[in-house]
């Protein structure tokens, strides 16, 4: 493989890396219309013979084995936080989950141990944050950055009544940055 074509497919790979498998995995089919997708994109590589088609399918298997190591660390995640609000509270997921879809936000469902499911929870996030620093995936900086309003951050998480979601709630496992409480790394 020449140097351009080595150069072309290690740029798509890795922009399709950076930006997200799971967007670009799952929405390059959504995207449809005129020259819309990373199918199309790529389908347009290999017919202006920049890729092989042996190059494509490649990237496609890149990032199907991406989205399903996402799909596995967000699930084992999401899991993380459930036992969590469950231990600390006493219930099961069942229970747990029924008075979220109910509409209830977890101080209610929590009542008097409120203020327990929060201490819960800020140590949790507190343990996650120190791990991505001790693993490399943050420096001591950004976690510095990241525990000062984490407190806060998860009492409004808890006295959200807005539902929650398969993240347990309003971005959870997505950001250390405020828009979310769970892995990010």
């Amino acid at each position: 493989m020449n140097k351009k074509k080595l150069a072309a497919v290690s740029a798509i790979a890795g922009l399709a890396l950076t930006f997200g498998t799971v967007s670009i995995a799952s929405a390059h089919d959504r995207m449809g219309g005129k020259g819309g997708g990373l199918s199309t994109v790529l389908s347009g590589l290999v017919s202006k013979g920049t890729l092989t088609q042996a190059q494509v399918d490649a990237i496609n298997k890149a990032l199907a084995d991406a989205r399903s190591t996402f799909d596995a660390k967000r699930d084992a995640d999401r899991a993380a936080h459930i036992k969590v609000i469950t231990d600390t509270l006493g219930i099961t997921e069942a229970t747990l989950t029924s008075r979220l879809q109910a509409g209830d936000s977890l101080a209610t469902i929590a009542g008097a141990k409120k203020d327990a499911l929060i201490a819960a929870m800020v140590a949790f996030e507190t343990k996650e944050i120190d791990s991505a620093v001790a693993a490399g995936k943050l420096t001591a900086a950004q976690a510095t950055t990241f525990k000062a309003g984490l407190k806060d951050r998860v009492t409004a998480q808890v006295e959200n009544t807005r539902g929650m979601g398969p993240m347990m709630g309003k971005g959870m496992g997505r950001d250390f940055d405020g828009r979310g409480m769970g892995h990010r790394h």
